[in-house]
C-alpha cells in the first residue's frame, strides 16, 4: 500500500474515515420488506446487528431489556454505577444536571465508589429473568478479579472492552491478563476489543475470541485523540480488520470471528458503511443515549470521562430525539440519520440489491 511521505523521515498510510467514503449503488434494487437484517454470533441470533455500548448514559438493566426485546444486544456495564449504587438514579439525574466545568470532578468523585460483586450478581440476574440474551463488559484492567461473578451469574456473552486491548500486554507491575488462557477456560464466548489495525486483530483473534471490537478514540464522547494523540480513521480499521478475519480463517481452518464497528458511528449512514467495510456489527452509544428513555438523560459518558488519573473523554449534551423504539424502528420526524436507524440500513441495503448482511459486506464504496 502506499505511504505518503509526511517529512523527511516519516512516511505514514493514508487511511479513511466513514465521512470520507460512500457506498455505491449495483444493478440492481430490492424491496426494503425483503431484506434481513439478523446476524449470530456463536448460538445466539439476533435479528438486529446493533449491540448496545456498554455505558451509563446508554444502558440500565431495564434499557438492556427493552433493547434486547427489540432484537438486539443491550451490553451492561458491569463497572458501571448499576454494580457501585443499589440505585444510582438520583446520581445519574445529578450527572445530567451539572455546569460543564464541575462534571469530570464531580463524575470522578461518584465513580470512587468501589464496585460491588453481589450487585453485579443481582444486574446479571435481572436481566435474564426478563429472558433477553445477557451481556456484560468489564475493562480488562477488572477482568480477573470480577469474570467468575460474572459468569456464576448467568452471562450469556462476555464483553472484555477498553480504549484498546491487546492479546500482549507487558508490564512489569502485574501480572498481565493472558487472553488467551482466559477465553479456554470460561464456558461463554467473548467479545474483546477494541484494537484498530490487522495485526492487532490477528493476534486477539487467535486467543479464541468469539468477536473482535474493531475501535479506538472515535467515539462521540472520547477525547483520546485530543489527550493522547491516538486515533484510527474507522472505514480503514474495519477493512483492516476483516482482512485479519479472512486470513484467520484461512489459518484457523474455517474458524469465523466475528468484526464489530465499535467507535465514530453517529448516523444510521454510518452503520451501513461500517458493513459494507466489512463488519457483521456495530456497538453504538450516542445514537441510543439520544433515546428519551436513556439513563443519560440527554447526556453521554464513557468510562474514559472519571477516570482517575488522566480523563479521557467527556460528558457532552447531545440531546434527546425520540424513544428508543423510534430511534431503531422510526417513524422518523428528522432528517439528519438519527431515527429510524434500522430502516435506514434496511433501505441501503435495498437500494444497492441486497438481502442479507454478509452479501452486502460486498458493496462496492468509493472515496469522495
Amino acid at each position: 500500500m502506499t505511504e505518503i511521505e509526511i517529512g523527511r523521515a516519516k512516511r505514514g498510510r493514508r487511511a479513511y474515515s466513514f465521512d470520507d467514503i460512500a457506498i455505491v449503488p449495483s444493478r440492481r434494487t430490492r424491496d426494503p420488506e425483503e431484506v434481513s437484517t439478523a446476524w449470530q454470533i456463536d448460538a445466539y441470533r439476533f435479528e438486529l446487528p446493533i449491540l448496545a455500548a456498554p455505558m451509563d448514559s446508554v444502558m440500565s438493566p431495564e434499557t438492556a431489556i427493552a433493547f434486547g426485546r427489540h432484537g438486539g444486544l443491550g451490553v451492561l456495564n458491569l463497572e458501571g454505577l448499576w454494580t457501585r449504587y443499589d440505585d444510582p438514579t438520583d446520581l445519574l439525574a445529578g450527572i445530567a444536571e451539572l455546569e460543564s466545568d464541575d462534571a469530570v470532578r464531580r463524575m470522578q468523585e461518584v465513580y470512587a465508589e468501589p464496585i460491588k460483586a453481589e450487585l453485579i450478581t443481582e444486574r446479571v440476574k435481572q436481566v435474564r429473568a426478563a429472558g433477553v440474551t445477557v451481556a456484560g463488559a468489564l475493562s480488562p484492567q477488572r477482568t480477573k478479579e470480577f469474570a467468575k461473578t460474572v459468569v456464576d451469574a448467568g452471562v450469556d456473552m462476555f464483553v472484555i472492552r477498553g480504549t484498546t486491548v491487546s492479546a500482549e500486554h507487558v508490564s512489569g507491575q502485574a501480572e498481565p491478563l493472558n487472553l488467551k488462557e482466559f477465553i479456554y477456560e470460561l464456558d461463554v464466548p467473548v467479545i474483546v476489543g477494541g484494537c484498530a489495525t490487522y495485526q492487532a486483530a490477528l493476534h486477539l483473534m487467535r486467543t479464541g475470541a468469539a468477536g473482535v471490537l474493531v475501535g479506538f478514540g472515535g467515539g462521540a464522547a472520547h477525547t483520546t485523540r485530543t489527550v493522547l494523540g491516538v486515533a484510527v480513521p474507522m472505514a480503514s480499521a474495519v477493512a483492516d480488520v476483516a482482512a485479519a478475519r479472512r486470513d484467520y480463517m484461512d489459518e484457523s481452518g474455517g474458524r469465523y470471528v466475528h468484526v464489530i464497528a465499535d467507535g465514530s458511528i453517529g448516523k444510521s449512514g454510518d452503520i451501513a458503511k461500517a458493513i459494507a467495510c466489512g463488519a457483521d456489527a456495530v456497538m453504538i452509544g450516542s445514537p441510543l443515549a439520544r433515546a428519551t428513555d436513556a439513563p443519560g438523560r440527554g447526556y453521554h459518558w464513557g468510562a474514559e470521562a472519571h477516570h482517575t488519573e488522566l480523563p479521557r473523554g467527556e460528558r457532552v449534551e447531545i440531546g434527546s430525539v425520540g424513544t428508543l423504539e423510534e430511534i431503531l424502528f422510526g417513524p422518523s420526524r428528522v432528517a439528519d440519520g438519527t431515527m429510524n436507524l434500522v430502516g435506514a440500513l434496511r433501505r441501503a441495503m435495498a437500494t444497492t440489491g441486497y438481502t442479507e448482511l454478509k452479501e452486502f459486506q460486498r458493496i462496492e464504496v468509493v472515496v469522495q
